[in-house]
């Protein structure tokens, strides 16, 4: 499902991309453009937590939500959360982040498993990918079009799916006419959801997949007939693996790690 997008009607949480020296390499006549580095991180709680005392527990999550905190920075890096609990049985929460470089992502997540809780956490998924132009999307209105398409702009969904996502190798080797018909068909689909907006990233070298996919949207009965019609198409004889998918549930940092007990 890479490199479509939907119509994009819910208002956005402000991010503005920072202005870049470097011009994108697929168009040298554009705008300076930025692009950004998303990562996907998802970690499992040890049990030997929940028998902690409450207070304990209380200031572990005050810590780790505190270092959450210091490093949104408007403009800069944003991180969203979203717990699984009860969706996924291999992972717990989500912690979703938009930043400008792969040393500020590292930094970060280094302060985080450096709290108490950090000590019992274990980080089964993680997903890094990076914003591109899409080939197929060229001249087609959308949010970051302005921007040169380097920047992401979450929504205020509720729910978000997650998933990584590879093509076969035949996909690459045909003709970008062929590619382009396919997917003018996929995207046709993905209009006639509106109430889904999709965010498609990159990981062509930077992680193992190709691309990360993530849905956001308070209807999740629309993506579960996306999904389905998606698979009725000429393209998904391309798709070679587009699992695990992650089923999230948005909530302030707070209230996910409250939920974790």
């Amino acid at each position: 499902m890479a490199e479509s997008i939907a119509p994009q009607h819910d208002v956005p949480q402000p991010f503005t991309p920072q202005p870049a020296a470097a011009r994108a390499a697929h168009d040298p006549a554009a705008p300076p453009t930025k692009r950004q580095i998303v990562c996907f991180s998802f970690y499992k709680l040890m049990p030997e937590w929940h028998r902690l005392p409450a207070a304990e527990r209380a200031a572990h999550k005050a810590a780790f939500a505190a270092v959450l905190d210091g490093w949104n920075k408007p403009g800069e890096f944003l991180s969203l959360t979203y717990s699984t609990i009860g969706t996924r049985g291999d992972v717990d929460f989500c912690v979703w982040t938009i930043g400008y470089a792969v040393d500020e992502l590292n930094r970060m997540r280094a302060e985080l498993l450096r709290t108490p809780l950090g000590g019992y956490l274990s980080t089964p998924h993680n997903f890094l990918a990076m914003t591109k132009r899409s080939q197929y999307q060229i001249g087609r209105p959308d949010e970051s079009e302005g921007e040169g398409r380097g920047a992401i702009r979450p929504g205020g969904q509720k729910y978000i799916f997650i998933y990584p996502f590879w093509k076969t190798r035949p996909w690459y080797l045909l003709s970008m006419s062929e590619r382009k018909r396919l997917m003018d068909e996929h995207i046709r689909i993905g209009l006639l959801y509106p109430r889904v907006k999709l965010n498609t990233t990159y990981s062509f070298g930077l992680d193992d997949q190709e691309f990360v996919v993530a849905f956001e949207t308070n209807f999740p009965e629309d993506f579960l007939d996306l999904v389905q019609q998606l698979r009725e198409t000429e393209i998904s004889l391309y798709t070679l693996k587009d699992f695990p998918i992650f089923s999230c549930v948005r909530l302030t940092p707070a209230e996910m790690l409250d939920r974790l007990g």
